[in-house]
């Protein structure tokens, strides 16, 4: 690996770009985003399908974390030694360590080529960390994929790629999706669409009791199934509900009067995982 020039001035046209890189517009020009911190960027470097270009870090975090320098050495990805002054410029969030990577580019059709079991479904969710929490649920949960409609948020968004912690590169996430193209595409490969909603007919506890032998007109979760989660302050729109097959409601046992929108997904998508296990 090639040693490049230490970077020790943060008004450099280079800390400029990079940090630029946290606004969509510098984003879609480029065609870049960065990954912040020490434990997305491991996970984007290990993504072997996924273009890492630069990673930057200074003396403490190369020595903290050797591995993951090493390991983008290997890749054959430049790495950049810069001063604490130079990476907080860059990215006040970035733990001394950051990269800069393509953007993503995972297209509905590759999703259902699987065919998936189970699908996240982002419709209207604006809140960069509530879309990165269920995008890392989704991972956690064993889903297939996420799809995010062209009215949420962007998934390059800084702190969308921090809320993910690394799960943005370990499931197709699909971006720009109309909700009703592809609430119909997902039926066409076999899924159940199912949307979260608190005032849901069906009650999530009740279906896992009857998961795998679910009596007529009762949605099944042992079924491959999409859950459609809507935006966090008004929830689904009437049109948006009306999509699905059912509607399904947490149940909330104490005086909570909700949960937030990634708390709610969690629940659902983990209800799934276990009825198909």
């Amino acid at each position: 690996m090639s040693e490049t020039p230490y970077l020790d001035n943060v008004r450099a046209e280079r800390v400029k770009a990079v940090k630029a890189l946290a606004g969509r517009s510098a984003r879609q020009r480029a065609g870049r985003f960065l990954v912040e911190g020490p434990q997305a960027v491991r996970e984007a470097v290990a993504a072997t399908d996924l273009a890492v270009h630069d990673l930057y870090v200074t003396a403490t975090a190369t020595a903290r974390y050797a591995d993951i320098v090493k390991a983008a050495g290997a890749r054959g990805i430049r790495v950049h030694r810069g001063s604490p002054e130079v990476l907080d410029a860059m990215s006040p969030d970035a733990q001394q360590m950051v990269a800069v990577v393509d953007l993503l580019d995972s297209s509905l059709a590759a999703v259902l080529a699987g065919p998936p079991r189970l699908v996240a479904v982002l419709s209207n969710v604006r809140d960069p960390g509530n879309a990165g929490a269920v995008i890392r649920a989704a991972d956690a949960s064993g889903a297939d994929a996420a799809l995010l409609t062209s009215e949420s948020v962007d998934i390059h968004n800084p702190k969308v790629v921090r809320s993910t912690a690394g799960s943005l590169f370990h499931l197709p996430v699909a971006t720009g999706i109309d909700l009703k193209g592809g609430v119909a595409a997902l039926r066409e490969v076999g899924l159940t669409v199912l949307a979260a909603d608190g005032a849901g007919e069906h009650d999530l506890d009740d279906l896992l009791d009857v998961a795998g032998r679910a009596p007529d007109g009762v949605p099944d979760l042992a079924a491959p199934t999409a859950w459609i989660f809507g935006n966090e302050a008004w929830g689904l729109r009437d049109e948006d509900r009306a999509l699905a097959d059912a509607v399904v409601r947490v149940p909330l046992r104490g005086r909570a009067e909700s949960l937030n929108l990634a708390t709610a997904a969690t629940v659902c998508l983990y209800a799934s995982s276990r009825a198909h296990r």
